[in-house]
């Protein structure tokens, strides 16, 4: 279960919301300048909330009240932006293996090859990133944070910035991801209908508060 109760200002603009989800995956929908990217950024810890606390499976990541703050690489938490954040200097396959380098995990050969399968990223793994499409680059990062053993993925965007077509490329694996991959996802789109494909659970944000919270049927039309 991720559980968030947080506060916090920032400049003329505030966050005050609470929410628990058990879902597979989380989506966090809502309007450009909602809320949606500082709220993920405190679950990964890249912010501190003013007030509250953040809890995954149990595990108290924040805690204001007790002056709590888990570090970002103690979190156990990937993170894959909108624009993926290669390593244009490393290859493929230096990519895949930073966060378990690290995060200082041993190898796992049939991981690798598992979500090499997975992504469909095997024969991309001695190219630079450079030679890569949007699509292919959103996947590799993808890899780049499951290997990293998460316990929690937050995905911002990870098809804001692609095309109608990689857009469609892409989702099949997102929905590969959720199913067989095992690792809860918090999903932020202003997109309703990739939400509908993704989440089980939505948190609707307006203006940095919970407008609604509830299953795919409170997304709007």
């Amino acid at each position: 279960m991720l559980r968030v109760e947080v506060s916090k200002q920032l400049g003329n603009f505030s966050i005050d919301v609470a929410f628990a989800s058990e879902g597979r995956v989380t989506g966090l929908f809502g309007a450009s300048g909602a809320g949606k990217t500082s709220l993920v950024g405190m679950i990964a810890g890249l912010q501190k909330p003013d007030r509250g606390m953040i809890s995954v499976d149990g595990d108290t990541l924040d805690d204001t009240a007790h002056n709590l703050h888990v570090a970002v690489h103690r979190r156990r938490i990937g993170y894959v932006f909108q624009d993926a954040r290669l390593f244009p200097h490393l290859d493929v396959r230096r990519n895949l293996d930073y966060g378990r380098r690290m995060n200082r995990l041993t190898p796992d050969p049939a991981q690798e090859t598992r979500l090499n399968e997975m992504l469909n990223i095997g024969h991309l793994l001695d190219r630079r990133p450079g030679q890569l499409s949007g699509g292919e680059r959103q996947r590799v990062a993808l890899g780049r944070a499951l290997l990293a053993r998460p316990r929690l993925l937050l995905l911002d965007e990870p098809l804001g910035s692609l095309d109608g077509s990689r857009k469609a490329e892409i989702l099949p694996y997102l929905m590969r991801l959720r199913d067989e991959a095992g690792v809860p996802m918090v999903y932020v789109s202003h997109d309703p209908d990739e939400l509908r494909q993704l989440a089980s659970q939505i948190v609707m944000l307006k203006r940095g508060r919970v407008a609604a919270f509830g299953g795919i049927d409170i997304l709007p039309a």
